[in-house]
């Protein structure tokens, strides 16, 4: 229940994202502020969903509302500054649980989750003065978007493929310790640590794909690493030591760190408007939730989760089929060149 109640936050959170993304981020900032304070202190777990689905709503927005101003403001090599700055974010997942794990013996838990929620406090009040000072050089935002929205067919094409992408490596990241202890013979401190190998992996990927952006298109880095996220899991689904499960863990882990960026990157291209980012956007959320519980079940049903691992296969090599459609091929508005008068 804590689960859904923060995952169906964060989806409406970054679903009602408006193009005024700079108030967009503080309006993320303060939900989460309360919503974290709200779940310290709850004293039972039916106030403690509600106080989660506002934490998840202001970290819905403010994720989105970044990724959206990151991706505006560095038309130049999208890609690369979007795998930059989802570096920090895979750095903040690898370092979080660890530093939970310490500090849980040291304080009660309702101290770190207040703790939590003032960091938020903090960020956004340094936002909000960063935005202060730089009013005079801002420029404000119409009451209505003046964006046109793009195409339904090109919308819905990009939702599919954040829908897999985000399904694909939650099945990944939810299912490998458990497919650790299972298969590689290991303890389960010892599985525990392989998914630490698939964050390293992630966050490792996401800096070296900043690297490579800058020389390759983003669309040829998204289908290299949906090639080999395919074959990497397929190879995962054969093997039964640790040491090979951790090594395809850290492998795994940085080839499906460009996707995101690259494809988050090829979507901004078309220009869609705010609303339409961050539903491009939640629907990564709706793939974390839909296909790794599908996974699951599969598992339950066939009594292996080597037969299950075909699932994330399955969402690899169609995300590759869709980049292979036309559609994705077409150069976005602002790239068409002008007719030159005579």
């Amino acid at each position: 229940l804590l689960v859904l109640s923060q995952f169906c936050g964060a989806t409406v959170g970054g679903g009602t994202t408006t193009h005024k993304l700079r108030s967009g981020l503080l309006v993320g900032l303060i939900a989460a502020t309360i919503g974290f304070f709200a779940f310290a202190l709850a004293p039972s777990l039916a106030l403690a969903c509600p106080a989660l689905v506002l934490a998840g709503f202001g970290v819905g927005r403010t994720v989105t509302a970044i990724n959206i101003l990151a991706g505006q403001h560095f038309s130049k090599n999208r890609g690369s500054a979007l795998s930059r700055l989802n570096f920090s974010w895979s750095f903040g997942a690898l370092l979080s649980p660890l530093a939970a794990a310490w500090l849980a013996t040291r304080f009660h838990l309702s101290t770190l989750l207040s703790f939590l929620a003032l960091c938020f406090l903090t960020v956004g009040i340094l936002i909000a003065l960063q935005f202060r000072r730089t009013a005079a050089t801002y420029i404000p935002q119409p009451q209505q978007d003046p964006t046109p929205p793009i195409r339904l067919s090109l919308f819905l094409y990009f939702v599919s493929l954040l829908f897999l992408y985000g399904g694909l490596e939650t099945c990944l990241a939810a299912w490998l310790t458990t497919y650790a202890l299972r298969y590689g013979q290991s303890s389960l401190v010892l599985s525990e640590y392989t998914m630490v190998l698939f964050l390293c992996g992630l966050t490792a990927g996401r800096a070296l794909a900043a690297r490579l952006l800058l020389h390759m298109r983003d669309a040829t880095l998204q289908r290299i690493s949906l090639l080999l996220a395919a074959v990497f899991t397929l190879t995962l689904a054969s093997v039964h030591t640790a040491a090979l499960i951790a090594t395809l863990a850290v492998l795994l882990g940085a080839t499906l760190a460009p996707i995101f960026p690259a494809t988050f990157s090829i979507a901004l291209s078309r220009k869609p408007r705010a609303r339409q980012s961050g539903l491009i956007l939640a629907a990564s959320g709706l793939g974390a939730a839909a296909l790794p519980s599908l996974l699951g079940v599969i598992s339950t049903r066939s009594g292996s989760l080597q037969i299950a691992l075909i699932l994330p296969v399955a969402a690899a090599f169609l995300m590759f089929g869709l980049t292979l459609l036309p559609i994705s091929n077409a150069p976005a508005q602002s790239e068409i060149p002008e007719p030159t008068s005579v």
